[in-house]
């Protein structure tokens, strides 16, 4: 076992230290009241979002943002670990202390005796280590059902397909998608809500799959799109002064296709 170099922290962890003691504060009897109702559970949805939040401003690249929306994030770990210890379940420190233990352990090919020639290989020992420390020992196990459901399939995908489970190339997710379109369309052909709804379940992990042949995150994808989408269709508003109702479609569309045009001028 080699012996693991210790880096020192930070040089100045003076923010962290206020805003514990504020956290403190707000929850003291004195404090907010909101904040002082809060408990784990209830606490549970707001770091989801501000996870959300942070993870679309590191998506767009945006570093003031980010910064912020990582605070938001580094708010609710604090007030959850706030919560946790006057219950005397753990503390802030507690949770950092077995993160950094989790990374040690997780990383053997740093701290310890393992090789890892590139990245490929360190995720596998990432991924085995936990695997070995989990009761259920699946491969598939690590994936929250939390997720997005996008971003679970793609994860699912991604997941099995290291384990050896998987097309060995583009062609067969390609001609999956290819495959549960058709069914969609007997489907719907049918009539049947429940079948339309699966088949369309279908088509859509295919796509996940798809997406993760071709390296591209589903997810960060969609996004995209649907930011563009907003992007065009709020042009399309503003050309009819916020007033569609009374407009063709045909009007709208030929809107769209200008906003289309500016965007491409647009340096």
């Amino acid at each position: 076992m080699t012996e693991a170099r210790a880096f020192p922290p930070p040089p100045n962890l003076g923010g962290i230290q206020e805003l514990l003691t504020i956290v403190a504060r707000l929850r003291d009897p004195g404090g907010c009241p909101w904040d002082r109702q809060q408990t784990m559970a209830s606490m549970a949805p707001h770091l989801l979002e501000e996870a959300f939040e942070a993870a679309d401003a590191l998506r767009r690249g945006v570093a003031p943002e980010a910064q912020e929306e990582l605070g938001d994030v580094l708010v609710n770990v604090a007030m959850i670990s706030q919560i946790a210890r006057e219950q005397g379940a753990f503390d802030v420190d507690a949770v950092a202390a077995a993160a950094a233990s989790k990374l040690v352990r997780r990383h053997p090919h740093v701290f310890g005796d393992t090789k890892a020639a590139g990245a490929e290989q360190a995720y596998q020992n990432w991924e085995r280590t936990k695997r070995d420390e989990r009761r259920d020992r699946s491969v598939l196990a690590g994936v929250p059902k939390a997720l997005p459901a996008l971003l679970r399939a793609f994860r699912i995908g991604e997941k099995a397909a290291r384990a050896g489970f998987d097309w060995p190339d583009r062609e067969g997710p390609r001609a999956k998608v290819a495959e549960e379109l058709a069914e969609l369309d007997a489907a719907i052909a049918t009539g049947d809500a429940t079948a339309i709804a699966a088949e369309l379940g279908d088509l859509l992990f295919s796509v996940c799959n798809l997406a993760r042949h071709l390296a591209v995150n589903p997810e960060v994808a969609l996004a995209g799109t649907t930011d563009k989408f907003q992007r065009r269709f709020h042009a399309v508003e503003q050309e009819f002064d916020f007033e569609l109702q009374g407009h063709s479609l045909a009007e709208m569309d030929a809107a769209w296709e200008r906003a289309k045009e500016a965007e491409r001028r647009a340096p």
